[in-house]
């Protein structure tokens, strides 16, 4: 199995992806034809068109998969990000999950941000997104065994905001569920070859373990839970 999970498209300081590229050409290293999962967003051609153009850039075709017949013209998945709830529900309606996680398990590569990132795990509970539609279940491809919670934030000191913080939802989660999360903040990402998972990019991650204080992994590290 080869999964780039990247926390975020967007990087202050960065343009679409640029902070990823190195390791997205990495990944898809001898490969040209992307499918993309646009599901997402609301506008699937406006987003299949932005992507198809950044990729384009790194010499990489683009083609919207729609349906599990598209998966057979396709060397690699890129699930772009928007709402988590909204892109799993259309996973499900098309019955395009598990013929995807299939695919994935034998090793076709998979590269997810943000939404697309969030579905990698066991479930979407660890999203940061308004429940705009309502999917039939959370459960999701399960390609990792720990959550993840992109665009992690850091409790500003400073802040006047009165509502929890992230680290406080995440242990909530925690009180519920006994599955780790990491929380990848925006310039990380997740390498997976195999069973081998590796923090990349600008920042660290924070990891939240039931009965265990939260701890940060450094960017470079092997992750272990």
């Amino acid at each position: 199995m080869k999964l780039l999970l990247i926390s975020s498209s967007n990087v202050h300081g960065y343009g679409y992806l640029d902070h990823a590229e190195p390791e997205i050409r990495r990944v898809l290293e001898g490969r040209n034809r992307v499918g993309f999962i646009p599901f997402a967003m609301h506008d699937h051609a406006a987003y299949t068109a932005t992507v198809s153009d950044r990729f384009g850039q790194m010499d990489f075709r683009v083609t919207q998969i729609n349906e599990a017949a598209d998966l057979a013209n396709v060397e690699a998945i890129f699930t772009g990000g928007g709402n988590t709830f909204r892109l799993l529900k259309t996973l499900y309606e098309r019955n395009l999950l598990q013929p995807i996680r299939e695919r994935v398990l034998h090793g076709l590569p998979y590269l997810g941000s943000s939404a697309g990132t969030n579905i990698a795990a066991p479930s979407i509970r660890t999203t940061n997104d308004m429940p705009i539609v309502e999917p039939p279940s959370f459960d999701s491809f399960g390609f990792v065994p720990f959550q993840i919670n992109p665009h992690y934030l850091d409790p500003d000191p400073h802040s006047t905001h009165k509502g929890e913080t992230r680290e406080e939802r995440i242990l909530q989660f925690l009180e519920e569920n006994d599955l780790p999360v990491i929380g990848l903040r925006e310039g990380s990402m997740l390498r997976v070859e195999d069973d081998r998972i590796t923090l990349l990019g600008l920042t660290s991650a924070r990891v939240f373990k039931r009965g265990a204080e939260p701890y940060e992994i450094e960017s470079g590290s092997v992750v272990e839970l």
